[in-house]
């Protein structure tokens, strides 16, 4: 397992992504996971840099990873006060269509396997088994031969 700490900025959250990236790649990820991960971890540590940390750059923001050929695990601590995902309103719902809240925790669930909060709400884990890849596209209506089928 490898800990890091970043500063609260972008510059610094996008460096310790490509790191994680390369680590990935060299564990023997697919093209598609690679990508889920990277999603997520944008969507994560933006989360802890403007939510949590409210980009105060006197705050810090704690990131673990353990990866092996099976699975990563990314966990990332922010000091905030934190929040409960629960209350984050679904952003596919019409009435939420237009808010700017809610897409980052979409996705990060979207593309990963498991994303687990602590009960506090300030420390997200992200868990991508290999060769899961992308989410699967859902089917929502018959296709036009099932249509045609007694």
């Amino acid at each position: 397992m490898t800990v890091k700490t970043i500063d609260t900025d972008l510059t610094s959250a996008r460096n310790l992504i490509e790191d994680l990236i390369s680590q990935v790649e060299a564990a023997g990820y697919d093209r598609d996971d690679c990508f889920a991960i990277r999603l997520a971890m944008e969507e994560a540590l933006i989360n802890a840099i403007k939510h949590g940390n409210k980009f105060d750059r006197s705050r810090k923001i704690r990131v673990s990873t353990d990866i092996d050929t099976q699975r990563v695990v990314i966990t990332i601590e922010d000091q905030g006060d934190g929040f409960d995902p629960a209350s984050v309103p679904d952003p596919t719902i019409d009435e939420n269509l237009e808010k700017p809240c809610g897409r980052g925790i979409m996705l990060m669930k979207a593309y990963m396997d498991e994303v687990i909060y602590n009960d506090k709400g300030n420390e997200v884990r992200m868990i991508k088994h290999r060769f899961s890849g992308l989410p699967r596209r859902r089917k929502t209506s018959k296709s036009i031969s099932e249509r045609n089928q007694p």
